[in-house]
């Protein structure tokens, strides 16, 4: 019995990480004003979406999981390992990277001084 529910914890852990999409994430500083909820605050665990993943403000207030993967730059091992979920509060125009996380948001999967990470992240 035991070996069935680990099993079935291990294909759904398997599945969970394949429906992620891989992205970059950089950090940012100020928060309010944003494009979703204007003088509104939402808290930190925030994030600004780049070009991509924007489209037209549909993913304002939508929930992402967002994982440090790798270093983007010179800086070794950049992850925690840990995850973070943010609600995109605003747009990132032009940004480089897919995630403009909150600099709280970010410290919890990468050190700050990376500036520049590549991420998975998912839908909540």
């Amino acid at each position: 019995m035991e070996y069935g529910l680990i099993f079935v914890c291990m294909v759904a852990c398997l599945v969970s990480f394949a429906s992620a999409k891989p992205g970059i994430a950089t950090f940012y500083t100020k928060y309010i004003p944003s494009a979703c909820f204007k003088n509104k605050d939402q808290g930190k665990m925030i994030a600004a979406a780049g070009d991509a993943l924007w489209k037209n403000g549909a993913v304002c207030g939508k929930k992402f999981t967002v994982k440090c993967t790798g270093p983007r730059n010179g800086v070794p091992h950049p992850c925690t390992g840990k995850s973070v979920i943010v609600k995109v509060v605003d747009q990132c125009p032009g940004c480089p990277s897919t995630m403009d996380l909150s600099r709280e948001a970010f410290e919890i999967i990468a050190k700050p001084v990376a500036g520049i990470i590549n991420i998975d992240y998912k839908k909540v």
